[in-house]
């Protein structure tokens, strides 16, 4: 959430804003479908605009790296932006 927030940062001070993020978890254990509302609900509450859409989706590797060694987690983001105003 800390890097989060100083890209967030970083967007609002360019004169961006976010218009929809969608993230994958890439985790072997633990199974994180339990979870993924919690995350919607406190990356929404740091973008803090209504009309934003966060997608969040949590995947394994099926055994395979170091995701599927249990040695790590991986994710992927991406974000549209438009300018605000």
């Amino acid at each position: 959430m800390k890097l989060f927030k100083d890209v967030l940062e970083k967007v609002k001070t360019a004169g961006y804003q976010v218009v929809n993020i969608d993230a994958t978890i890439i985790a072997q254990k633990p199974k994180l479908v339990g979870f993924i509302p919690e995350i919607q609900q406190n990356i929404m509450a740091l973008i803090n605009q209504k009309a934003v859409q966060v997608n969040i989706k949590a995947t394994t590797t099926e055994g395979l790296g170091f995701a599927g060694r249990g040695e790590g987690i991986g994710a992927m983001a991406v974000a549209l932006i438009d300018e605000i105003g």
